[in-house]
């Protein structure tokens, strides 16, 4: 009895701690459909650097570079989105622990766009979901085994413009790392992030 409460814990439960918030946030992603500013001018591209602190005391740095090919589209129940793309340079790293490790990884994401209602016309929202693909140059680190050197980012977050073109961005996030089974060790990693985005 204690072995299947034991595997409880180790397996189901942090997957339903992680996935239902997601969901959650996700249909209220699917669900808007109300009026609300324009996205930012797609013929800009983008720059952004992002602090992430999260699992196990890992925090993180990301530099990110999203070029000007960006689609807008009309999604049945969901209405005008953009399509865009992200690469990024990441950083992680361990602290409070005597061996204090640290890895870098790249990723690749499309990333999906939605105006929100502003409270504002000066601080516009968006909404953005992505799920993409990352590699990490040591797949354990820190104490963590995360199975394998390719792992799926996810990505879901909250941007708030710091000027009406949104040429400045504040974003706050959720990112998920994981390695999607690809081994039988797939812990995953969880961060909480802080990004600045500057539109040029």
């Amino acid at each position: 009895m204690q072995n299947s409460s034991s595997i409880f814990n180790k397996s189901i439960l942090p997957a339903i701690i992680v996935v239902k918030p997601v969901l959650l946030l996700t249909i209220l992603f699917l669900s808007v459909q109300v009026a609300a500013v324009q996205l930012p001018d797609k013929e800009k591209q983008a720059v952004a650097v992002e602090y992430m602190t999260g699992s196990g005391d890992m925090h993180g740095m990301r530099i990110a570079y999203r070029p000007d090919f960006n689609y807008d589209l009309d999604i049945p129940l969901i209405g005008e989105t953009r399509l865009s793309w992200e690469a990024s340079l990441n950083l992680f790293d361990l602290h409070g622990s005597a061996r204090n490790e640290a890895t870098y990884g790249i990723s690749v994401s499309p990333i999906f766009s939605k105006a929100l209602p502003n409270i504002s016309n000066n601080y516009p929202l968006t909404l953005e979901f992505g799920i993409g693909v990352a590699y990490v140059h040591e797949k354990k680190f820190g104490g963590v085994n995360i199975g394998s050197v390719y792992q799926f980012e996810d990505r879901l977050g909250l941007l708030i413009g710091l000027d009406e073109n949104q040429n400045s961005e504040i974003a706050v996030r959720y990112i998920h790392y994981s390695n999607g089974g690809l081994n039988t060790k797939n812990p995953g990693l969880d961060f909480l992030s802080l990004a600045y985005i500057y539109r040029f």
